[in-house]
């Protein structure tokens, strides 16, 4: 018994084929004649071995050559490449269906390879795998098999063993080293393309967008997002006859979108993270020369109550919460910046101190703040010893304590 999405098939074309043939002025006796025509012209045992020298006619790829120029004639590309996390739109990464070049009087045949039987498999499926299934559904007493399933097939299958472009397609030379170049054919990938406006409209248009789109006109909440894309351009390929480019491309009248390829706008970083030591790098040593100035009066006044520590104390702390505005501003920059060549001879620990791609780990292990409390320890006695030169006094290991002790109280804001 015949597959009904088979027969369905014969009687849709048979159906096409009658309204171009009947008018009005048909009488009834043309009529009955052009029935009688059609039923045996659709008829499985007639219909079948044309199709199946019809579809020479035509090539399933994955990246036609007529989106460049419709004259262009290359080899039938049928590209495949492994699945990857990688982020990239591209072949492989989407599950999408094979285009078709060809004879667009001969696309019928195409759509007869395409329909699904009774079991959820198509018969290019079937065919391919060789099933007893489909042998049943396409012998004829009026052709071999054989010759059936060989000629439906080609449509897979490139007669020219040879790889060849055409002077018609976009090319690029490609310097390559030591060699000279490669002269690159550009296909266009019209199954990942086409797969891309889908999702878009999908985006744009569907029902629930729509739902979306009027909630946020009513000034209402609703669950989902609204989202959208910008900059997009529509282009065309085909004119009026989109046909003669791809089956995609006519089953989407000739048009797709463009996504918007304008170079990033690029804003100019104020504040630029340290490439070897945060402490010469990033702290400007004279934007605290009135700072140290000030400390430096306590440590030779006269007096050494109380009143003159907690004022130096108050100092030191003012210092170090100037380094530590210093280190959020590294750490408001994109994260992961310390990853580029330009900061690999940035300490590990500062790296972690100041790159927020270290987050997680500085709250995890806490060892790299021992490394930052003795740079800034070291850092405020050099400093003080810079500015203050044949005046400044020797910080004794009792002042470093206490400095490195008052770095601690304020480990909250530097870590």
């Amino acid at each position: 018994m015949l597959d009904p999405a088979i027969q369905d098939f014969l009687d849709e074309r048979k159906e096409i084929w009658l309204k171009k043939k009947i008018k009005n002025t048909t009488t009834d006796e043309e009529k009955v004649e052009f029935e009688q025509q059609a039923t045996a012209e659709f008829s499985l045992a007639t219909w079948l071995p044309s199709a199946s020298q019809r579809a020479r006619q035509l090539s399933l790829v994955s990246h036609p050559c007529k989106f460049s120029h419709p004259s262009a004639k290359t080899t039938s590309i049928i590209a495949s490449a492994p699945s990857s996390l990688d982020g990239f739109l591209r072949t492989g990464n989407v599950e999408v269906d094979l285009d078709v070049l060809g004879n667009a009087a001969a696309l019928d045949v195409y759509k007869f390879l395409c329909l699904t039987l009774a079991d959820g498999k198509t018969i290019l499926d079937h065919l391919e795998k060789k099933t007893a299934i489909i042998k049943g559904q396409l012998t004829v007493p009026s052709f071999s098999y054989d010759d059936i399933e060989h000629g439906l097939l080609a449509i897979k299958q490139d007669n020219d063993s040879s790889l060849k472009t055409s002077g018609n397609v976009k090319q690029v030379y490609f310097p390559v080293d030591g060699v000279g170049y490669h002269l690159l054919s550009i296909l266009t990938p019209s199954s990942v393309m086409y797969k891309l406006k889908e999702r878009i409209n999908e985006m744009r248009f569907s029902s629930e967008a729509k739902e979306v789109r009027e909630a946020k006109k009513n000034n209402r909440a609703h669950e989902k997002d609204l989202a959208e894309v910008y900059g997009l351009s529509v282009i065309g390929y085909g004119g009026t006859k989109p046909q003669n480019i791809s089956v995609l491309n006519s089953q989407n009248g000739g048009a797709t979108y463009l996504l918007s390829s304008m170079p990033p706008e690029l804003t100019t970083r104020t504040i630029q993270p340290p490439r070897i030591n945060f402490f010469s790098d990033s702290l400007w040593t004279k934007a605290f020369t009135d700072d140290f100035q000030k400390f430096h009066n306590q440590l030779i006044a006269e007096s050494n109550n109380i009143h003159i520590r907690k004022k130096r104390d108050r100092l030191i702390r003012s210092i170090l919460f100037q380094v530590a505005d210093q280190l959020w501003r590294i750490r408001y920059l994109d994260t992961g910046w310390s990853n580029s060549d330009n900061y690999q001879q940035l300490p590990l620990y500062q790296k972690i101190w100041l790159d927020q791609l270290y987050a997680g780990k500085r709250e995890e292990d806490l060892s790299w703040f021992d490394s930052v409390s003795k740079g800034i320890s070291r850092w405020f006695r050099n400093t003080y010893s810079k500015l203050l030169g044949n005046k400044a006094l020797t910080l004794g290991d009792e002042h470093l304590l206490h400095i490195e002790k008052l770095i601690e109280d304020c480990e909250g804001a530097l870590r």
